[in-house]
């Protein structure tokens, strides 16, 4: 059995295990341990605890306890941190490199500074690293981060009027997803569901699987469902206070408990439909008869024939072939005349007039006369 402590580099940071060994602590000590990076000074989290030999065989040890000398050091350090701080910020602005610098860190040995910053895309430091190293005789490491990160080292107030979670409690970031503020009843506005990162808020993780448990004792929003006194369509569904607003057949609203639903409603009668679909084939019938009696009024009026009102029997039978085929020699033979016409009309030329002398009836005399 060995003895586990949990510890922490940053305030709501992520957390590491190391072993104790035989060093007395307690929660809220700082130790100097020995990581990848160098020697960090960290802060214990949870108090030792045994645990199994083969689950910690890979774990670093902790060096000893922090002194007054290491506490006093790691206010320098902090000092040095402003300083590399604002040095990078000025070679930034003088070279115009689209990047911001969001925090400078240094390790406890002074071995190596970190150098965190956001970009919306790749940058080429290159040279503000040559300019650091000149400046500062150490190691460099430039270190691109997400708008979410840059918020949980800077900090600050939310849109709720406490410190953001991220900074002060959340370790790690939980997808979130606009579906989310749609299951709570949120209204989707930017301003309203965006944190100081610009991204959604991480809050609306915390009680999204409280509301989709509660929503399965409701009904879903276009519902029938059936009371009591009354039979409606779900309108709109609180959750928190469990009122169901229903909309009833004739429009009325109505306010009721989840409690007072009984079973699911059946679908309303389609009462207004019936009767436009079995007057459709008549209206449908009356317009054929319409059309053809219109039709035969035409026909016997270019025949000659005197036009007659049609007999009631008239109407209700349909025309037969026969009076078809009499009635339509009239009009095949006026359109044979009209085609003559045109036929005739096409043939003379533009400004010129035929001789009309010779042709009976007409109303000039021809040349044999008048001489």
């Amino acid at each position: 059995m060995s003895r586990i402590v949990t510890i922490q580099f940053v305030r709501a940071g992520k957390m590491y295990d190391f072993e104790a060994g035989l060093l007395e602590l307690v929660q809220g000590d700082h130790v100097i341990v020995e990581t990848e990076r160098g020697l960090g000074i960290g802060q214990v989290i949870r108090q030792p605890a045994e645990r199994e030999s083969g689950a910690s065989g890979s774990l670093l040890a902790i060096k000893r306890k922090a002194t007054d000398d290491d506490m006093a050091t790691m206010k320098m350090i902090s000092q040095k941190e402003k300083e590399a701080f604002n040095f990078c910020v000025k070679r930034i602005v003088e070279r115009n490199m689209p990047m911001k610098l969001v925090r400078a860190e240094y390790q406890f040995d002074s071995s190596k500074a970190v150098f965190f910053f956001t970009a919306d895309g790749r940058v080429d430091f290159r040279d503000l690293v040559k300019d650091l190293a000149h400046a500062f005789h150490t190691r460099i490491e430039m270190r691109q981060i997400g708008v979410r990160d840059e918020s949980k080292m800077i900090g600050g107030i939310g849109i709720c009027g406490r410190e953001l979670c991220c900074c002060s409690f959340l370790r790690d970031f939980q997808p979130v997803s606009v579906k989310m503020a749609k299951e709570q009843n949120l209204a989707l506005n930017p301003n309203k569901i965006s944190g100081q990162c610009g991204r959604l808020l991480c809050c609306l993780d915390y009680e999204y699987e409280t509301y989709c448990s509660l929503r399965k004792n409701f009904p879903k929003a276009g519902k029938r469902v059936r009371t009591v006194n009354a039979v409606g369509v779900t309108d709109k569904v609180n959750i928190l206070t469990g009122n169901i607003t229903l909309k009833l057949d004739d429009n009325k609203i109505i306010v009721i408990r989840r409690e007072d639903i009984i079973g699911e409603g059946t679908p309303a009668p389609l009462a207004s439909t019936q009767p436009a679909e079995t007057q459709a084939p008549a209206r449908v019938g009356q317009r054929d008869q319409d059309k053809r009696s219109d039709q035969r009024r035409g026909l016997e009026k270019r025949a000659g024939h005197p036009i007659t009102s049609p007999t009631p029997s008239e109407t209700a039978t349909p025309l037969l072939p026969a009076a078809i085929i009499t009635t339509e020699a009239p009009a095949e033979q006026d359109a044979e005349k009209t085609a003559k016409g045109r036929k005739k009309h096409r043939s003379r030329k533009h400004g010129h007039r035929k001789p009309q002398g010779n042709k009976p009836g007409s109303g000039t005399p021809s040349p044999s006369l008048v001489s």
